[in-house]
């Protein structure tokens, strides 16, 4: 029996294309008691994951000098959108060394985009 067959959820349309490296602001529902408002996480892309269940990815940002990493799936309604900063270069799909890195240490190069002329 295959997952994708028992889960019929819809991909969030308001989530574009990301890739390990990328910078982002992820806008979250957050419900407290009966309010529900929307919190900005801005972060870079340390880790997308495939699976059965539409996947997700993880962001992480250094707050107050704590490092903080927070996972969203992409299939969730919570997520209200995301918002793609800037294209980071990578050459690896998981970027976990960044834990170990501080300050400049930790900056990832922009990737080139060049936009096609229509």
């Amino acid at each position: 029996m295959n997952m994708a067959s028992l889960i019929e959820v819809k991909q969030n349309p308001d989530i574009p294309a990301l890739s390990p490296g990328d910078t982002v602001k992820v806008h979250a529902k957050i419900v407290e008691g009966d309010k529900e408002r929307i919190q900005v996480f801005q972060g870079v892309v340390i880790k997308i994951s495939q699976s059965a269940d539409g996947g997700n990815f993880t962001v992480r940002r250094v707050a107050y000098g704590v490092g903080v990493e927070r996972t969203y799936p992409f299939r969730s309604p919570l997520v209200a959108k995301v918002e793609l900063v800037r294209h980071g270069k990578t050459r690896r799909a998981k970027l976990y060394y960044l834990r170990g890195l501080s300050g400049k240490a930790a900056r990832i190069k922009e990737k080139r985009v060049t936009k096609e002329k229509k």
